[in-house]
């Protein structure tokens, strides 16, 4: 392209950008605006590049006039929701980021326990809007999340065993298309649309708007934490994994490996975590089991008490600041035999560091209860998924610390089974990308995401995600 035809392409860009900003409640930031800064920052800090222009929606109906710009600019397009994403899909350089940040509305039907949510939601809106009422929807972990990327990729936290994951409990969206089709999906409606948005990632369209069923929930939940220094991690985690060999769903066990920030007034030393959550009124119940793994792994240190919901859910927040830095990796398995513990304490026991962590979520339960062809998350059979992420504020750490997660990912390849969190992967780049969301999703359910991605998104407008590549592409 010469000189005179790059003016004339940015000259195009100049007036749709223009004219985009008669048709919006919201606004567009461009670079030389005093905001661009902020607007263009996601939670992940490793991932510092410049859009051509950041709209921030005002209202769902911003969503049509962007997409068209988009379609008549070719200008890359990036759709953010809370800004969580490990891998920074909710941010494009050059290109043009739809930023649903502020459309955070949340609809309680309390007689038929349904959540209908915004899609700039956070984790934090939702559990402010439901305890009210007794109610929970089942999402993440850390407060700040966006509901909605958590729950198009899936949605691990902590009610998965009781109640399954965030898109299980999804019973219907809104969304509009690459091509401006306003689709409503269900198992009812659109329902192959539906399938492919419960675990698809935001590869389909945009979701305007996300309706949930709710569960029933104490006002205090049973949660609780046991705490464990070096030397007792294996015989802890061979005793973690014999406990929850006959665990009822409503136990809910993260185990973490990491050093903890200073609020936690714990020490610089490494710990291992025992976290758990009891989802059932019935708390006397809990206690028994909890007092089991005591006296199978008698902890350190220990905290367990019924906990407010909008308390356990937040425990969490400050280890993730906006602006950390992190690569991620994940991987499924099924053995707690000594082998397996043997390499998980080996690598778990180098974090001697603040900034890295290892997570091991206990699934089956409700989570495996669920056919595996019902939705399009990628393994229901796994007992566990791990976790190595990182929480990092220093550039000079990425090389190392991104190296670790990718050993200690490597390390776990023997014992590992088929299919990848999209969730917890990290930054990738060309054709990298492609073969993480091959990998990911495994051969059978990449196959029916490309069938649904030519039917949908042809052009694949929605590239900025772990992309389903369509056909025609």
């Amino acid at each position: 392209m010469n000189t005179m035809q790059q003016g004339e392409q940015a000259g195009d860009v100049d007036r749709a950008l223009q004219d985009l900003r008669g048709d919006l409640a919201g606004s567009v930031i461009e670079p030389e605006d005093p905001l661009y800064d902020e607007a263009r920052a996601v939670w992940n800090g490793m991932i510092d590049v410049r859009p051509r222009a950041v709209v921030r929606a005002g209202a769902v109906g911003d969503i049509d006039p962007v997409l068209h710009t988009a379609r008549r600019t070719g200008l890359p397009l990036a759709v953010r929701g809370g800004g969580h994403n490990i891998a920074g899909h909710g941010t494009v350089e050059g290109g043009l980021v739809l930023d649903l940040g502020q459309l955070r509305g949340v609809e309680v039907d309390v007689k038929n326990r349904l959540v209908t949510v915004e899609p700039g939601a956070t984790l934090a809106d939702v559990d402010r809007a439901t305890t009210t009422h007794g109610l929970a929807v089942p999402l993440g972990v850390i407060s700040a999340t966006g509901v909605a990327g958590l729950t198009l990729g899936g949605g691990v936290g902590w009610l998965t065993r009781s109640n399954g994951l965030s898109l299980d409990n999804l019973a219907s969206a809104d969304v509009i298309s690459a091509t401006g089709e306003h689709l409503h999906a269900s198992e009812q409606e659109n329902p192959e649309l539906f399938w492919g948005l419960r675990g698809g990632g935001g590869n389909f369209g945009v979701v305007s708007s996300f309706t949930f069923r709710a569960r029933p929930l104490p006002a205090a939940v049973l949660g609780g934490n046991f705490f464990y220094r070096p030397t007792r991690w294996k015989s802890a985690l061979s005793a973690f994994g014999r406990w929850t060999q006959d665990l009822p769903d409503e136990m809910n066990p993260i185990v973490s490996f990491l050093v903890l920030p200073p609020d936690f007034e714990m020490g610089e030393e490494p710990w291992m975590i025992i976290g758990f959550a009891w989802a059932s009124e019935n708390h006397q119940r809990g206690l028994e089991l909890i007092e089991q793994l005591r006296d199978a792994a008698p902890p350190d240190e220990e905290e367990v008490a019924p906990t407010a919901w909008l308390e356990w859910q937040s425990a969490m927040d400050s280890l993730f600041p906006k602006g950390s830095r992190g690569y991620w990796k994940n991987l499924s398995f099924s053995r707690m035999d000594d082998d397996a513990v043997d390499v998980l304490v080996g690598f778990a026991s180098e974090v001697t560091w603040f900034g890295t962590g290892i997570d091991i979520h206990h699934m089956e339960g409700a989570f495996g209860r669920v056919p595996e062809d019902a939705t399009a998350f990628p393994n229901r059979s796994a007992k566990y998924w791990l976790n190595i992420y990182g929480f990092w504020n220093d550039p000079a750490e990425d090389e190392r610390l991104s190296a670790f997660a990718r050993k200690a990912y490597t390390l776990m390849q023997p014992f590992g089974e088929y299919g990848q969190y999209v969730n917890f992967l990290g930054a990738e780049t060309g054709q990298d990308i492609i073969e993480a969301a091959r990998e990911a999703y495994g051969a059978d359910t990449y196959d029916r995401l490309v069938a649904l991605k030519n039917r949908f998104d042809p052009h694949n407008l929605f590239r900025l995600n772990h992309n389903i590549v369509p056909t025609s592409a």
